[in-house]
């Protein structure tokens, strides 16, 4: 069975043809999920990102490199005397004066994602200038100072270089490489040039040194991107959560307003359509009755019982839609008193009794003895009857039977059973039946056709009441429906209180 899409506009909640108000973040949303998707792990999905907290990093760190050149530059002149090492100091001092001015400059025009590439290499440059310095450094030898005092003090600046480099430029990546290549290329050409072995020895550790935090900076570098991967995540789920509540106001909205619609058409219809409904069903029945006088034209009497079963049906099409209405607007109040489910059923066998008989539908009872009352609304337990024992006259075939059963169930509650022997209803439409205004094949293709509410009505009453309703139905062997009450709407009797003899005072003695 096909179902068509309805484009009304009272049946859609969420009107997807006007554009929402968080489009802009939906957008956002896409782009940066898409970006995900293509590589959220990847070093280069965040490059602006990190270049940002590089800058960050530089400006806040800003003071240390100064410090570190200020107390090599005096530890050199302490050690040597030599007066060259001021000007590597300024030399150095500049070059980080460089790399400030860069950050400053790149915080201040505000990396955009087309020149993040451009700032990088100028940062990368920076970085290399940085390491001229450096290399410079390894070049003039303290002759005052011996050779082991001169190579433990070149070792000792350029290790701590190295580490300060490492923790400052972890968030660029090959930083470390740009700065300190240029020193390894220095310390080998000046051990190639001497053979000293105290040279020889500072290049190979510097080099695996370099190598090793080369690693793990990139091993931090990576930690970061996915830091800001999981950040970004988080973002992407607070903005579809945004627009998830913006839809469901937009939504609930839309659904307030169409259930004030439709109470107001229900009030509507309640009043204008049982006004004249009153008028029709009353002057049809005097006129089929003929109380102010005969008829002189047969005809006209099979048309005014025509105009009353009309009538009747449009009233009780008109009261079912009410009761749902109420129901699902939880507004259908029980009025729970005492009452005796045996009773109720046997009264509205008697009702259907005339219709069952006019079918030649034989209708066969059996009721458990001195069953105990239930709490129950006593005219809501009555339509749940009549609803189904209508249905089970309506659908048996002339010559049937409809057999009613009242007992108790396992649990301890009460239940009512009926079951006929009519055409059946296919196990894959029993949803259908049970839906509001859903009619299976069998009634579709009957003469007596419903409203499609007397089931879903029947099942709603018995939620009220903490029931249930089961439905057992198989083709061309009939149809079974089960009302069950649960048990503690049972009212059992309390057994009787047996006299028992009153105490007798002691009486107190007194020494």
């Amino acid at each position: 069975m096909s179902i068509a899409a309805s484009t009304s506009t009272d049946k859609i909640i969420v009107d997807k043809s006007r554009s929402h108000r968080n489009k802009a973040v939906s957008k956002t949303v896409r782009a940066t999920r898409q970006r995900l998707q293509t590589g959220s792990s990847a070093p280069s999905g965040f490059e602006r990102e990190m270049l940002l907290l590089h800058i960050e990093s530089v400006l806040h760190g800003a003071m240390a490199l100064p410090l570190l050149v200020i107390l090599i530059a005096a530890s050199g002149i302490y050690l040597s005397g030599d007066p060259h090492i001021l000007a590597w100091a300024l030399l150095a001092l500049s070059a980080h004066a460089v790399t400030i001015f860069l950050a400053r400059k790149a915080k201040r025009e505000d990396v955009v994602t087309e020149k993040v590439s451009v700032w990088r290499r100028r940062f990368l440059a920076g970085q290399m200038l940085t390491g001229l310095c450096w290399a410079i450094f390894t070049l003039p030898d303290c002759a005052s100072c011996g050779e082991i005092a001169s190579g433990l003090f070149e070792g000792t600046v350029l290790f701590i270089a190295l580490a300060v480099t490492a923790m400052g430029t972890f968030l660029l990546r090959n930083a470390l490489y740009y700065t300190f290549l240029p020193v390894l290329a220095a310390l080998g050409f000046s051990s190639l040039r001497t053979g000293d072995a105290v040279d020889i020895g500072l290049t190979g550790i510097l080099a695996l040194s370099l190598v090793f935090l080369a690693f793990m900076t990139d091993r931090m570098n990576r930690a970061n991107v996915h830091i800001l991967s999981v950040q970004s995540e988080k973002d992407d789920l607070i903005a579809e959560l945004e627009v998830a509540k913006s839809m469901s106001d937009e939504a609930r909205r839309r659904a307030e307003e169409a259930n004030l619609a439709k109470s107001r058409f229900l009030a509507s219809m309640s009043h204008e359509l049982r006004t004249p409904l009153n008028a029709i069903l009353g002057f049809s029945e005097v006129m089929s009755t003929e109380v102010l006088g005969p008829l002189s034209n047969p005809t006209y009497k099979e048309y005014t019982l025509d105009i009353h079963r009309s009538g009747e049906h449009l009233l009780n099409l008109i009261n079912e839609i009410l009761d749902l209405s109420r129901i699902e607007a939880g507004k259908y109040e029980l009025s729970e008193d005492a009452v005796n489910l045996a009773e109720i059923v046997e009264d509205c066998i008697g009702m259907v009794q005339l219709r069952a008989r006019g079918k030649n539908i034989t209708i066969g009872h059996q009721f458990e003895q001195a069953m105990p009352s239930v709490w129950a609304d006593e005219k809501a337990m009555r339509q749940v009857t009549l609803n189904l024992l209508s249905n089970a006259v309506k659908f048996t075939p002339s010559g049937g039977e409809v057999s009613v059963k009242v007992g108790w169930t396992a649990g301890g509650g009460q239940y009512l059973s009926i079951r006929d022997n009519g055409p059946g209803i296919p196990e894959e439409e029993i949803p259908i039946v049970l839906s509001a205004f859903g009619q299976g094949s069998i009634a579709i293709k009957s003469a007596e056709q419903g409203t499609g509410l007397g089931l879903p009505i029947v099942q709603a009453i018995l939620a009220k009441h903490g029931g249930q309703f089961i439905l057992r139905s198989k083709l061309r062997e009939g149809t079974e429906a089960i009302a069950i009450l649960p048990p503690r709407r049972v009212l059992q009797s309390l057994p009787p209180v047996e006299d028992v003899p009153s105490l007798t005072r002691r009486r107190r003695s007194f020494a």
